[in-house]
């Protein structure tokens, strides 16, 4: 599956990403292009795309970078090392359920955010159907 690699143009378009926001995140350390072509262009794997996807899904929810590296930190030694032992292993899967439970709760609060939101829009659309001109007869 990590066979093909994919330019910056192709992994942006898919993980709809800015060039400029993907190299922002090589600079902060957060993915690193697992290759470079003979001319030196960034060449990314899957396995890089993911790791972009889990960033771009966990900045809307306001996880800080630093949030962002220990979370990857933390998968990536889950999926790389299988050698881990249990307590180690147990360790990285609580940082993964409690990185879980706090995207649960943003999503809870932006859930509220969004019905205030609606509820407003309603209003406001309801006040506007109240005052339009009656229709001649």
């Amino acid at each position: 599956m990590d066979d093909k690699h994919m330019q910056i143009g192709e992994v942006a378009a898919r993980t709809e990403l800015s060039l400029r926001t993907i190299r922002h995140y090589e600079e902060t350390g957060l993915v690193t292009p697992s290759a470079r072509s003979r001319g030196g262009f960034r060449l990314y794997t899957e396995t890089d795309v993911q790791r972009l996807m889990t960033i771009r899904r966990m900045k809307p929810l306001g996880f800080t970078l630093d949030q962002m590296r220990d979370l990857l930190d933390a998968t990536d030694r889950l999926d790389r090392e299988p050698g881990l032992g249990v307590d180690a292993r147990e360790a990285l899967l609580e940082r993964v359920r409690e990185y879980e439970q706090a995207a649960g709760e943003q999503v809870d609060r932006l859930r509220t955010q969004l019905a205030r939101a609606e509820d407003f829009a309603a209003t406001l659309r309801a006040r506007r159907e109240r005052t339009l001109p009656a229709a001649p007869p």
